[in-house]
C-alpha cells in the first residue's frame, strides 16, 4: 500500500509518494473530476522541481484519483468568478500552470502519463507533454474549450497543429472527444494499454521493471484516422466560416454533425482558435505557443469575451443555452480576432 500524502503546499487536493524509484502524483478531487485549482498546480510544479534534483527518483507517474479519470481540466468555474474580482490572479494560475506544463515537456526525469478515463484540457496539458502518454479503452480526451468560449490552451495547439491533415484542426474547433485510439492517431498519446492492467504497469515502473512491447497490448484502432477524407477537405483553409459551410453541406453525415457542433461553439473563440492553432503550426517550440496562449488568456478574461457567458451556461446556470457576442461565425471580423494577439 502506497502512502500518499501532501507536498510542498499544505493541500489534500493533490497527494505525492515515493514508491520504489517512482515519484508518483496523485490528482486528488475525484468528486470535481480532479479539476485544477491553483494550489494543485503550485504544488504539483514545487514537487516536479525537487524530484528532478532527486537521483533516488528515476520516474515521475501521473495519475488521478477515482475511476472516473485523470483529470476533467482546471476549475474555471472558480477562474470565471476571480477574473471578475481579481483578474491577474486568474491570469496567474494560467502562467503557474503552464509553467508546470513545460516542467513535464522538458524534465530530465522520465515523466508517465495514466490517461485512463476522463482527460480534458488541463488534463491534456499535464500528460501530452509527458515521456510515456498511456491511453486506455476507457480514454475521453478532449480540449472542449471552444463550447465553453475559450481556446485550447495548455500549448495544445502545438500538437494539435502537428496532427496528421487536418485532425487536430476539427479536434480544437468543435471540442471534439476521441478515443484512446484516437489520441495515439493525433499525437496525444503514445500506447494504450487494457486499463485493468494499469496498477500492475505502475508497479512496474517503481521497480524500475524494462517495458516491453506488450506495454500496448490493447490495439490502438482510430475512428477519427477513417474520417480523414471529409476532415481534411472540410477544414483546410484560415477562413472559419467557410469551414462551417464546406461542414454543413457536406454529403457525409459526420461532417454535417461535426458542422452542427461547431455552429453552436462560441464564433469568437472558434475564429480565435483557428488563427491560434494556424499560428502555432509556423512556431519553433512549445514554450512559444504558451507564451502565445498566456496572451490569448488574457484577452479571454475581459468582458468582451464570450468565456464567462459560456462558463455560465455551462457550468453554473447549466442551461446550455449562451448568448454568444457574434451571431455566426461570418460576424466576426478579422481585426477581432488579430486583437487577441496583441
Amino acid at each position: 500500500m502506497v502512502d500518499f500524502a501532501p507536498g510542498p503546499l499544505p493541500t489534500q487536493d493533490v497527494l505525492f509518494a515515493v514508491d520504489g524509484v517512482a515519484g508518483r502524483i496523485l490528482l486528488n478531487r475525484p468528486r470535481a473530476l480532479n479539476a485544477l485549482n491553483a494550489p494543485m498546480v503550485a504544488s504539483a510544479l514545487a514537487q516536479v522541481r525537487e524530484w528532478e534534483r532527486d537521483e533516488a527518483v528515476r520516474t515521475i507517474v501521473i495519475e488521478g484519483a477515482g475511476d472516473r479519470g485523470l483529470c476533467a481540466g482546471g476549475d474555471v468555474r472558480f477562474l470565471r468568478e476571480q477574473a471578475a474580482t481579481d483578474p491577474e490572479a486568474a491570469q496567474g494560475f494560467w502562467r503557474e500552470e503552464y509553467a508546470l506544463d513545460h516542467a513535464i515537456a522538458t524534465s530530465g526525469t522520465p515523466v508517465v502519463a495514466v490517461m485512463d478515463g476522463v482527460v480534458m484540457g488541463g488534463g491534456v496539458g499535464l500528460s501530452a507533454y509527458a515521456s510515456l502518454r498511456v491511453a486506455t479503452e476507457r480514454s475521453r480526451v478532449a480540449m472542449p474549450e471552444t463550447i465553453i468560449g475559450f481556446f485550447p490552451d495548455v500549448g495544445a495547439t502545438w500538437l494539435l497543429s502537428r496532427a496528421p491533415g487536418e485532425l487536430g484542426t476539427h479536434m480544437a474547433l468543435t471540442g471534439a472527444t476521441i478515443s484512446g485510439g484516437d489520441a495515439v492517431a493525433v499525437g496525444l498519446a503514445d500506447t494504450v494499454v487494457a486499463s485493468a492492467d494499469m496498477p500492475r504497469l505502475v508497479e512496474r515502473l517503481a521497480a524500475w521493471e524494462e517495458l516491453g512491447p506488450e506495454v500496448g497490448d490493447v490495439e490502438p484502432e482510430s475512428e477519427l484516422m477513417g474520417e480523414r477524407s471529409w476532415i481534411d477537405e472540410c477544414y483546410a483553409g484560415d477562413d472559419p466560416a467557410v469551414i462551417l459551410d464546406r461542414l454543413t453541406s457536406h454529403p457525409d453525415p459526420a461532417a454535417r454533425r461535426a458542422g452542427a457542433d461547431l455552429a453552436a461553439r462560441s464564433p469568437l473563440a472558434v475564429a480565435v482558435t483557428l488563427e491560434a492553432l494556424r499560428r502555432a503550426a509556423r512556431l519553433e517550440s512549445l514554450r512559444e505557443v504558451l507564451d502565445q496562449d498566456e496572451v490569448l488568456g488574457r484577452h479571454f478574461l475581459a468582458e468582451t469575451s464570450d468565456f464567462s457567458e459560456g462558463v455560465r451556461a455551462q457550468l453554473v446556470d447549466k442551461d446550455r443555452n449562451p448568448t454568444w457576442r457574434h451571431a455566426s461565425l461570418a460576424d466576426v471580423t478579422r481585426d477581432e480576432v488579430l486583437a487577441f494577439f496583441d
